[in-house]
This record gives C-alpha cells, structure tokens and sequence, in this order.
C-alpha cells in the first residue's frame, strides 16, 4: 500500500508501504474511511520536534474492521468503529478511572494516514458505531477520534458547568470544538479568543457568544474588563505555548480552573505565582476513549456537527498540500479520503 512518511521538516512523501497486518492476539486491521491532519502533525512537520527516522504520520480514524486478533472477543470483521490515538486496554486502574491515554498497557497509534491501520488492544481502544455511517456523516465521527474529544476534556478539566463563563484560548480545531463542547455543557458565556475572522464565524456557529482578539497582556485585559474584574470561571487551553498558557491562567478568576490540551512546547511556570493565583490546573493527552461512546451518541443523532471544522477535503495522495494548507493557516484542518 502507498501510505504518508516525514522525512524531516516538510518532507512528507506519499510512498509504498508494507500492509499492516495481525501483529498480536489482540490486534485488529482496519480499512480507513477517513483520516486527517492533526496540529500536533505539525511540531514535528515544522521540525520542532525532531524527526530522526522516516515516520508514518496520522493518528486520526475511523473505519471498517477487516480482520481480528484470536483474542479479540467485542470486535468483528465488517463493523465501522472508531478509536482513540492511544490505544488501551480499558481495564486497568487508570482506565477504570477514565485515564485511557494513561493505560499501564497503552501504546501510540500512528500511521493512520494510510489505507489500512493495524490498531492494537482492538476491545479496549475501538468503539462501534451503531451501524455503517452515511458518508455525510464521517467528518464529524472522524471529529471524535481526536479533536472533539480532545475539546471536551479541555472543557471537562476545567469543570464546565450550566451557567459558567468560559474563555477559549486557541481558534484551531481543538479550540473550535472547545467551544461546541462548552456549549453541550451549558455554559452561559462563551469568549472565543480569535484573531481570524473564518474562525471566529466558526467559533460564532459552535456557541461563542463573544470574540476577542486581543492575544498576551491585552487579550488578558480584555477578558477581565468583560466579566468586571473578575475572570472567566473556566478557561481553556488549546494551544500549548508558554504565552497561550499564560494567557489562560491570568485570564481565570482566583478558585476558576484551566483545562490545558495543547502539546506544550517551552511551557515553564513560576511556583510562587501559580501558587497566589488560586487557579486550578488539569490537562494532559486527552483521555479520549472515555468519553468516545457519548461523542458518537451526539453526533449520530444529529445533535452536534463537529465535522464543520474540516474545511479542505483532498484525496490521501494529496496529503503533502493538506500539511502545506495548514502550515498557512488558511485551512483549518485538513480531512484526507484513500
């Protein structure tokens, strides 16, 4: 199969690949319907993570099971499922606490930007949906996989609740659909933290009540002159650089909390300050398996549209200009079809 490699700082190649297959009993292979460019792709693409071998990129999927492991007992050959990019085995203590990207068995899925995926701890990680989707309908479960359940911890770690001020700093996808997840969660006011004006119509469609483009010091001050000296109740953090996370912390109220999602690169935080700001922190690599069940629940009833922030759809051989679109920011986030 021909499937996407980097080779280093945006060198992706499109490029024969051996066929995953049935590695361990509890592997399953998929036939991809869907995949995507993530933004965490591109640390790496720009050559701020260091790539060091030619690495099968994508960690986004949903598909068709082709073939199952012997040990495998919940997943069968023909059903669509969707997965998370850690795979999990869903029983250990971290698991049974909702902290699947903690798995004491967990392992990395990558090189989804393929045809086929070999996804291991087939029963843990993937979750059916309830028959094969219509084609309209696999962006938004695409969304699931990564980016809307990503939101939706940034929301659930800052303790979203009906009636709640939020604040989102980030107008990628995650943040997008931070937004769209703040909004199921029945936040009163939502502040969109944008500087583009697509994103913020986008960010406007999900449940933003409010934009504000003011970034660092002055975004800081705009969000206290809006909630009277106060802060936002729940911020979150969608980004992952030193000013986006400070930005968040200082833009919540003394006992508010910051849920933090964004991959940090160069984040470093003063103890004594943290400590005067009575502010709360949780975030990590988002426990996405947790909350997929309920993900897909709400996109298949048509109750939320999550797909919306996919605004470039290329053919998978395509997927070098997917990265470069994103790169440029003028696509948001770049879904690929084999």
């Amino acid at each position: 199969m021909q499937a996407t490699v980097l080779y280093g700082p945006r060198d992706i190649r499109f490029e024969d690949r051996d066929a995953p297959t049935i590695m361990k009993p509890t592997d399953a292979v998929i036939r991809i319907a869907a995949t995507c460019v993530c933004g965490s792709d591109l640390w790496p693409y720009r050559g701020i993570n260091a790539v060091t071998a030619p690495t099968p990129m994508g960690h986004e999927y949903c598909g068709i099971v082709e073939e199952v492991g012997s040990a495998v007992k919940s997943i069968k050959p023909g059903q669509f499922v969707i997965g998370s990019f850690f795979a999990s085995d869903n029983t250990c203590p971290h698991c049974h606490h909702g902290y699947q990207t903690s798995c004491q068995h967990k392992e990395f899925v990558g090189g989804a930007q393929a045809p086929l995926l070999r996804v291991p701890l087939a029963d843990g990680t993937l979750v059916p949906t309830p028959d094969v989707p219509p084609d309209d309908m696999l962006p938004s479960l695409l969304a699931t996989s990564d980016v809307l359940g990503t939101g939706w911890f940034a929301a659930d770690a800052a303790k979203v609740k009906p009636g709640m001020t939020v604040a989102v700093v980030g107008d990628g996808a995650v943040g997008l659909l931070g937004v769209l997840s703040a909004k199921q969660m029945g936040a009163g006011r939502i502040i969109a933290m944008s500087g583009h004006a697509t994103r913020q119509k986008l960010a406007r469609e999900f449940g933003a009540t409010d934009v504000v483009t003011e970034r660092g010091d002055e975004g800081v001050e705009r969000i206290k002159e809006m909630t009277k000296g106060i802060g936002a109740d729940a911020v979150l953090e969608c980004v992952g650089t030193p000013q986006s996370m400070m930005q968040a912390i200082r833009s919540t109220r003394p006992g508010g909390a910051v849920g933090y999602v964004g991959v940090p690169h160069g984040v470093e935080l003063d103890g004594e300050k943290l400590f005067y700001t009575h502010v709360h922190l949780h975030g990590g690599p988002a426990p996405v398996r947790r909350y997929l069940p309920k993900l897909i629940e709400l996109v298949w009833s048509g109750k939320i549209n999550p797909g919306k922030v996919f605004d470039l759809t290329l053919p998978l051989d395509q997927v070098a200009e997917g990265y470069r679109a994103m790169d440029e920011r003028w696509a948001i986030k770049t879904l690929l079809r084999p």
